[in-house]
């Protein structure tokens, strides 16, 4: 039953959107699609270092903007 359960919540969790970002939103070092990836708000992106996962996700809002879109993007 258990199982069952572990299975539904799965299944039934959305999958966060596909990293587009080509710069480390916190640290702006290139990235690839081998890069460590991070989900913040229903998207993921990609990350230059091991560091930069822990620092985005507390505080997003320093390096994202509104729509997502990271601050150090080309506009």
């Amino acid at each position: 039953m258990l199982n069952l359960l572990l299975t539904l919540a799965v299944a039934a969790t959305p999958h966060a959107k596909p990293a587009t970002n080509t710069k480390c939103p916190v640290l702006g070092g290139k990235v690839s699609e081998k890069s460590k990836t991070v989900v913040v708000r229903g998207q993921e992106y990609r990350l230059c270092c091991g560091g930069c996962d822990a620092t985005l996700l507390k505080d997003p809002d320093k390096y994202l903007e509104k729509d997502g879109t990271p601050k150090n993007a080309k506009k």
